[in-house]
């Protein structure tokens, strides 16, 4: 999975739900806590995301986080770059099943 990959969908689930935890993300995307907060800093130093922390009832600091119009922008560029890709993986893979049908 390749960087822009993972950005495009660390963006989309942020999109989706912006209350999730940086280790949700992670685990929803599949990838390291760690290389998830890198990204997320990534994009925020981009400027496609803006976080916002407040205080629980709880005490405890809590994070929301939203795609400003930038992120939204570049989310749509990735998202073609991702079904691009996946489009060309397919059809190398639809090729190499015939292929193998052909040989059994």
């Amino acid at each position: 999975m390749t960087k822009s990959d993972i950005e495009y969908k660390i963006l989309k689930i942020i999109e989706d739900d912006p209350n999730l935890t940086q280790r949700q993300i992670a685990k929803l995307v599949g990838v390291s806590l760690g290389k998830t907060n890198y990204l997320v800093r990534s994009l925020i130093d981009k400027g496609w995301l803006k976080i916002n922390n407040f205080r629980r009832s709880d005490n405890k600091l809590v994070y929301l986080y939203h795609l400003t119009p930038q992120g939204l922008i570049n989310k749509s560029v990735l998202a073609e770059s991702f079904l691009r890709r996946k489009s060309e993986e397919y059809n190398r893979l639809k090729e190499e099943i015939e292929i193998l049908k052909k040989e059994i």
